[in-house]
């Protein structure tokens, strides 16, 4: 009698054992596809094209989050302004799931849209926000956006909580943009973004990165960001294209070990074309 009780409950715990090994994968395979979607949708809404004005290249990179089943909402986007300018944006949304991935297709989708109505990147920031607040979705995004005029090299950038870019100029300059910037988008309503000037000097760059390129286990944040200055350095003495830099910093993202997205967004001067400043732009 004994005996067979400890049978029955031998067999009933391998019953139950093997219920809860299903379900568990059941339940895995749910989460795997529900990644999947999110990296798709992610993808899908990066840009397919990239404006390319003579003497003008941009260059992008993206890495999705391939810790566990992590998914976050990284983006990048370029396209051309009424006026003929390029508006370009990078971004980071808070969170790793499949809501972070659709909120940054609305904010990406927010800045396309009111990119038509102003080109100022502070007064375009500071709608966006506003836009987003009014959504009380619980979720905010850190940003940098900047409009280059072709014509002059003459850049407008203003970040929303977002981490500097860089910039490496062909006479040996380079250096980190650290300038005051406004509070991620989404969190407070009427926030301003303050606009800095740039210059896009033949042969220069402007690299534009989230923090899963040069923040993580294995880097700070100042020390990746010092290691992609140097890459941007060698790169315009070089005559690096501007695809083989995004392609080096992407490389540096690798090693950081972090559990999160990646992008890059490099503009630059073009060497295979030709391109000559008007004369009354402003000095650099």
């Amino acid at each position: 009698m004994f005996r067979s009780r400890s049978v029955d409950d031998g067999e009933e715990l391998l019953d139950r054992l093997g219920t809860m090994t299903a379900r568990a994968r059941e339940l895995a395979a749910i989460q795997r596809s529900r990644v999947e979607l999110a990296v798709e949708l992610q993808r899908g809404m990066l840009p397919r094209d990239l404006p390319h004005p003579p003497g003008i290249r941009v260059g992008v990179g993206y890495t999705p989050a391939t810790h566990g089943l992590n998914v976050g909402g990284d983006w990048y986007d370029a396209f051309t302004l009424p006026d003929g300018s390029i508006g370009m944006s990078i971004g980071d949304v808070q969170g790793h799931n499949i809501e972070a991935a659709a909120f940054m297709g609305q904010v990406r989708v927010a800045l396309r849209a009111l990119a038509s109505v102003t080109a100022d990147p502070g007064e375009l920031l500071a709608r966006t926000n506003d836009l987003l607040v009014s959504l009380d979705a619980d979720l905010f995004a850190t940003c940098t956006f900047m409009r280059l005029d072709p014509r002059t090299g003459i850049l407008d950038c203003a970040r929303a909580g977002h981490i500097p870019h860089i910039w490496a100029s062909a006479d040996g300059r380079s250096g980190v943009d650290d300038r005051e910037g406004g509070p991620p988008l989404g969190v407070l309503q009427g926030a301003t973004f303050p606009v800095a000037r740039h210059r896009l000097t033949e042969g220069g760059v402007f690299v534009l990165l989230t923090d899963g390129v040069v923040e993580g286990p294995a880097l700070s944040l100042d020390d990746g960001l010092a290691q992609v200055t140097r890459l941007a350095e060698i790169a315009v003495v070089a005559g690096m294209s501007i695809d083989a830099l995004a392609g080096a910093v992407m490389k540096l993202a690798d090693t950081v070990g972090h559990e999160d997205d990646a992008a890059v967004l490099v503009v630059g001067y073009d060497v295979g074309t030709r391109w000559r400043r008007p004369a009354e732009a402003p000095p650099a």
